[in-house]
């Protein structure tokens, strides 16, 4: 049972901390309600670019890194579809100096043409290594607006087109910052050799003289139901073939999701899951192959993606794909691994929250869901998943209509 207080500043900012005496460390998690989903579309990528503007200096600290480094700290950062978080592990004696470094690039940037063209800069090259200058790289840039027509998870986190990241100015990003990142719009989460009292007092002294902010309304288009299959073809000059599909699902919060979190596991836990199981080992169609879903607050996806043996026809890959899904309905199989893959959950999760970091970025992110308890009921959610649950999510999102592929058509000539 991971115990856990929590209280809110007038200013807005929501504080959790759970007090653990056994570590001489404190993991300082900021989570911003703010994602890729939050950009207007003909300006996408400024929510992952400023995961790298918050690193550029403050208005009052010209460099983030060098302060938190030489009191033993360390930190880190990451951008999805949803939210933006800042997190550190510092020693407890040094504990305020992570408040006084985080509360001041809350305060403000240092808006200035250098910073943001270093980091604009940053993530363009990051773009092309990752997307255009590799195999597959393009895939998401593809798959997304493939499955999604409407609604902002249409486009990756990066941004769809880096024009838009060329384009931002000093007053785009000046705009997007006092818009979304305010006390307002955070959640704090503090876990390790901290309690309540320092946590209440140092809060009030570096968060509590910010002033709550106007925050942009979210008014996100709902993505309509997909009635019909979509199937993309690629042809291009990589390794070899490979296959993406996706399937529709709920939302972070729906009744299924535990039950889709199942499934991806039943298909893709390693070496023991069906997919690798039946279609690399055995059949020996795949050289590798993954599943998993995207956890999205809003309704996200299953995601599939495997890469095909030479010679191997994609139209007969992709209907072993399905037959290895529909097996999952087979009763007797399927209850002695649902039980094994629930064992390997509850023992994952509980060595997860070990980490006082996980604990402090599990704590702000279901926080945000509305609910910090969960995490202490995921496990239990989890293993409450019957076979008959497995079987109604299966009908209801693994079919046709709901599926959207890319066919990936390696061109590349034997030597």
């Amino acid at each position: 049972m991971i115990n856990y207080k929590r209280f809110t500043l007038e200013n807005g900012l929501r504080v959790l901390i759970h007090e653990d005496k056994s570590t001489p460390l404190i993991a300082m998690n900021i989570l911003y309600d703010v994602g890729s989903r939050d950009e207007d579309p003909g300006m996408t990528g400024l929510a992952h670019l400023f995961e790298h503007l918050m690193f550029g200096g403050s208005l009052n600290v010209p460099d983030y890194d060098t302060p938190l480094q030489l009191v033993g700290g360390e930190n880190n950062a990451f951008t999805n579809n949803d939210i933006t978080n800042y997190y550190l592990t510092i020693p407890s004696v040094n504990i305020e100096t992570g408040f006084w470094l985080e509360s001041d690039r809350m305060l403000e940037l240092d808006f200035s043409q250098k910073n943001l063209d270093t980091q604009r800069n940053v993530v363009i090259e990051e773009f092309k290594q990752r997307y255009l200058n590799q195999p597959y790289g393009d895939a998401i840039l593809k798959l997304r607006p493939l499955a999604y027509k409407v609604h902002p998870y249409r486009w990756p986190t990066i941004g769809m087109d880096m024009d838009h990241i060329k384009n931002t100015d000093i007053e785009h990003v000046r705009s997007f910052f006092f818009s979304h990142y305010a006390p307002n719009n955070a959640i704090l989460a503090l876990t390790g050799n901290i309690g309540y009292d320092l946590a209440l007092k140092l809060s009030q002294k570096w968060f509590g003289p910010i002033e709550e902010r106007a925050i942009q309304s979210r008014k996100l288009p709902a993505e309509p139901e997909q009635t019909q299959e979509r199937v993309l073809t690629i042809e291009q000059d990589v390794p070899s073939t490979a296959l993406y599909k996706v399937w529709h699902i709920g939302p972070r919060k729906s009744k299924d999701f535990y039950t889709l979190d199942l499934i991806t596991d039943l298909l893709a836990g390693g070496e023991s899951g069906r997919l690798h199981t039946k279609l690399v080992r055995d059949k020996k169609l795949f050289s590798e192959i993954n599943a998993y879903l995207t956890a999205d607050i809003d309704p996200g996806l299953i995601i599939f993606q495997g890469k095909l043996m030479k010679g191997v026809d994609i139209q007969h890959a992709n209907d072993s794909v399905n037959e290895v899904i529909k097996g999952l309905q087979n009763e007797s199989e399927i209850k002695d691994e649902m039980e094994k893959v629930k064992n390997k959950f509850e023992s994952s999760t509980v060595f997860s929250n070990t980490s006082i970091l996980n604990k402090a970025a599990n704590l702000s992110f279901f926080e945000l869901l509305g609910n910090p308890g969960l995490i202490n009921n995921e496990v239990e959610a989890y293993r409450n998943v019957s076979y008959e649950m497995v079987i109604e999510a299966l009908r209801k999102y693994f079919i046709p209509s709901n599926c959207s592929t890319i066919n990936y058509i390696s061109t590349r000539k034997e030597k």
